[in-house]
């Protein structure tokens, strides 16, 4: 779906496609580059030197072992723009492999995060670049009229910020599906949707550091509310999931805030203390 939609974003925009590389290509990705008078290969090859960009669109396992494939066939100062969701580190190695080159070559990695659905968003989607070569990138993407933000000169910066954007985007997720379900259930969906109306008003930065900020004073009481509405949820004939790790996140909390009280005020006070002794699990 990625390499289809930028495709076609690409030669919208009057670039030309050098190949296609895809072991089983679709009817539309084959056909996309059979109109723009390219082929499609099964394997990395000397075809890849004439490209002054690459663009990989695979699955994160596999990102690594295919830029190794690739670069031995890539031309001078050839820009790698790895769209994949892969491990940061394998990025900053691809990255430093980069940097190193091929038999005197200069190559460019670029770590490109895809922070939104492409299936919705297409070539919109918001994107985090990082790389050496992360501006040229920017303004290679910004014509398609999405949010192009570079967030790093490293390869791995922007991986390692969609990671941790989805720490929470993933966590509200399950939340949501938890909440909806049982409020469903409890025939209160459209009253819940009013009762959270105060939560828009907030702006996300404020909201979240408000959160950390009064988390560990008021850790044991929510960790009795969490506890409460489990059991309100087993009312009504539900088995929560995402609940009983919330729980357990306020009750480490209220366990070390009682054995070292926290004393700050600040949420740069209450991160840090966080940090050492909630989430460090050095031996």
């Amino acid at each position: 779906m990625v390499g289809t939609c930028y495709l076609q974003a690409f030669l919208s925009q009057g670039h030309s496609l050098v190949g296609l590389c895809d072991l089983q290509p679709n009817a539309a990705l084959a056909g996309a580059a059979q109109a723009a008078g390219s082929e499609v290969h099964m394997a990395p090859g000397a075809w890849l030197n004439e490209a002054d960009v690459i663009v990989s669109a695979v699955f994160g396992t596999v990102a690594r072992s295919l830029f190794e494939a690739c670069l031995p066939h890539l031309g001078e100062s050839a820009v790698y723009v790895d769209m994949t969701t892969a491990d940061p580190r394998e990025m900053r190695e691809c990255g430093e492999l980069a940097e190193r080159g091929i038999r005197g070559r200069t190559v460019h990695f670029v770590d490109v995060a895809i922070t939104g659905a492409v299936n919705l968003g297409g070539k919109k989607t918001p994107l985090l670049v990082a790389g050496g070569k992360a501006a040229f990138v920017r303004e290679l993407f910004l014509p398609f009229g999405g949010s192009v933000r570079v967030v790093g000169q490293g390869p791995g910066d922007a991986a390692s910020l969609k990671l941790l954007r989805s720490i929470y985007t993933k966590g509200i997720e399950a939340l949501a599906v938890e909440c909806l379900v049982t409020a469903q259930r409890m025939g209160l969906r459209e009253q819940l949707h009013a009762v959270l109306e105060d939560i828009d008003e907030t702006p996300l930065r404020a909201l979240m550091e408000s959160m950390v900020r009064t988390h560990i004073p008021h850790s044991a009481r929510r960790r009795n509310e969490v506890v409460e509405a489990q059991q309100q949820m087993a009312r009504h004939g539900l088995a929560p999931i995402v609940s009983p790790a919330v729980e357990a996140l306020f009750g480490v909390t209220a366990k070390a805030h009682a054995a070292l009280p926290f004393t700050g005020t600040t949420a740069d006070e209450a991160v840090a203390w966080l940090g050492n002794h909630v989430f460090n699990n050095r031996p």
